[in-house]
């Protein structure tokens, strides 16, 4: 068992309080994604980025920091988990460094990260993370977008980049292509937007619509040298080697947002329907997959390399969301569905956790080859 700490405490209680303001604006960012303007200044979306966002490029004086930023993968997960629970799309809908944010504090230099977190200030510019392609997934060593060299030290960006989330409305983030055949050369690049030959669209999504997916295309972006992440890192940490890390957090990122989810909906059917068969189960499994997913997290801070155990906790976190889902659209009864449209909602996000971060398949390939490896114990 993971003993929460006083400062994990106070991050789980101030997460806590936060999630009542994300489950207030849940409906309508879910009908209209788009319309943003009501929700850029609330006071829950400027501590989350600030959360994100290292103290030297904070938009205000570095003074007592809010509980909630972030610091450990156990801190992050036991905060997100509880936002969660008031809605994980509104909290995926809020413009801040996100998972871009994660690669440019391992990959970027002083000036990336100055030119990245910057950008974010004013809370009205979203970030972007774009590996995932439409023909292989998030698989880099089938990547087809690349960086070809513009042969003055530069280099033009062509491909496309599907399933990235504030992809089509990001104002700044992170492409990942190749600039050769080798594994090795596969690269990071800080891109601002708008830029000369790069589009891209929102796609409609049935769950999680906060989090605007979208599809993005590229014809000769021109990418200074300067924006290319990890030049003065190794070789072979450039480019995949923070991929690995970055998905290794991010992972848990996704399993923790299942289990926020699933622990909302559970609540939501004891508060409406009291005595509801199965409740007492359900309990207690989301309260087993948030357990699990302290115990990666923990890991993960012990040795950020190794990603057996937040395979194992995201594959289990997303089966289970999935499960309760069910559970609560049934216990409910014939339209409750329609009654209750916050819990229509939810069991909507429930299945579109498994497409994140790669499926319950990949998840299964990680945890076989973690084993092989020798990271597992009793």
């Amino acid at each position: 068992m993971i003993e929460l700490d006083g400062r994990l405490r106070a991050v789980r209680d101030s997460a806590r309080e936060a999630s009542e303001d994300l489950r207030a604006r849940a409906l309508s960012i879910d009908a209209d994604p788009d319309a943003m303007e009501a929700h850029f200044d609330s006071p829950v979306f400027a501590t989350m980025r600030q959360a994100e966002t290292p103290a030297a490029y904070r938009e205000t004086a570095s003074g007592d920091a809010p509980p909630m930023v972030s610091g450990t993968c156990l801190q992050t997960v036991v905060a997100f988990i509880e936002t969660c629970r008031g809605d994980a799309a509104a909290a995926l809908a809020c413009p801040g460094p996100g998972l871009a944010g994660v690669l440019v504090r391992l990959l970027g230099d002083d000036s990336h990260q100055e030119r990245f977190f910057s950008r974010l200030h004013g809370g009205r510019t979203w970030a972007f993370f774009a590996m995932t392609e439409a023909a292989h997934g998030s698989d880099a060593g089938a990547m087809q977008s690349r960086f070809v060299s513009d042969g003055g030290g530069g280099w033009l960006l062509f491909g496309g980049k599907r399933f990235v989330g504030n992809g089509a409305r990001g104002g700044v983030g992170v492409v990942f292509a190749r600039t050769g055949r080798s594994a090795l050369s596969v690269r990071a690049a800080l891109v601002e937007v708008p830029v000369v030959g790069w589009s891209g669209r929102r796609l409609e999504t049935v769950g999680l619509r906060g989090a605007a997916l979208g599809e993005l295309e590229f014809d000769g972006v021109p990418v200074s040298g300067e924006m290319m992440l990890g030049e003065h890192l190794p070789v072979t940490r450039r480019g995949l080697w923070g991929a690995v890390k970055t998905f290794n957090q991010v992972r848990l990122h996704v399993a923790a947002a299942a289990v926020g989810t699933a622990m909302a909906m559970a609540e939501y059917v004891g508060e409406h329907r009291k005595g509801a068969p199965g409740l007492s189960l359900a309990l207690a499994r989301t309260e087993a997959a948030r357990e699990l997913v302290y115990q990666a997290a923990a890991r993960i801070d012990h040795a950020p390399e190794h990603g057996y155990f937040s395979s194992a906790a995201k594959l289990g976190a997303t089966r289970m969301v999935v499960e309760v889902a069910r559970w609560a659209s049934g216990v409910m009864g014939p339209g409750g569905l329609l009654e209750h449209p916050l819990l229509e909602k939810w069991t909507r996000d429930a299945g579109a956790f498994e497409f994140m971060d790669g499926t319950g398949n990949v998840q299964r390939l990680q945890v076989a080859r973690g084993y092989q490896a020798g990271h597992a114990d009793a």
